[in-house]
């Protein structure tokens, strides 16, 4: 009788954990572009899927603090027209800190080496790792301010992922 209790207990388990994997599977990959530094001290743009687990999340990221900004479109910027600057926005910089960028409402891009812009809409989330080199261009456009959430993380925190080839 215990045999076969344990027999049922292990098959319900093991079937149980095959959902929980299947169910992780399943789900939207959750991905984020990371704008870093290559060795040529440039910045560059790659698209990564955070790993998650059976839960569908990633393991708890340590993080310093967070803050909310609000910031205005970019003078004469669109999507069309990135060669705008405003006078009063940094032009090419580098991240203070490693740090999650989340769009949280508003649309900007990120420029980084060889003319290449990520579009950062609702949703988006960018990973900022450029802290040295020439670094990046941050414009917002649009007729709405940008509304961003911006996470820098505690020392040594690793993001563990697969790079995606950028479709954007």
């Amino acid at each position: 009788m215990r045999v076969l209790l344990v027999g049922c207990f292990i098959a319900t388990s093991l079937r149980a954990i095959d959902h929980d994997v299947a169910m992780a599977q399943g789900r939207k990959a959750v991905v984020i572009t990371r704008i870093f530094t290559g060795q040529d001290g440039l910045a560059h743009a790659e698209d990564i899927e955070l790993n998650l687990n059976a839960r569908g999340a990633t393991d708890m990221l340590k993080a310093t603090g967070a803050e909310f900004s609000v910031r205005p479109p970019t003078a004469g910027a669109n999507p069309r027209n990135t060669a705008a600057t405003d006078p009063g926005a940094p032009g090419w910089h580098t991240g203070p800190a490693r740090q999650f960028v989340i769009t949280l409402s508003g649309n900007s891009e990120v420029e980084v080496s060889g003319g290449v812009h990520v579009a950062a809409g609702p949703g988006h989330i960018n990973l900022i790792e450029d802290t040295t080199g020439k670094g990046h261009i941050t414009r917002n456009f649009g007729p709405d301010d940008r509304i961003a959430l911006t996470i820098p993380l505690a020392e040594g925190v690793v993001i563990e992922g697969v790079r995606k080839p950028r479709t954007r």
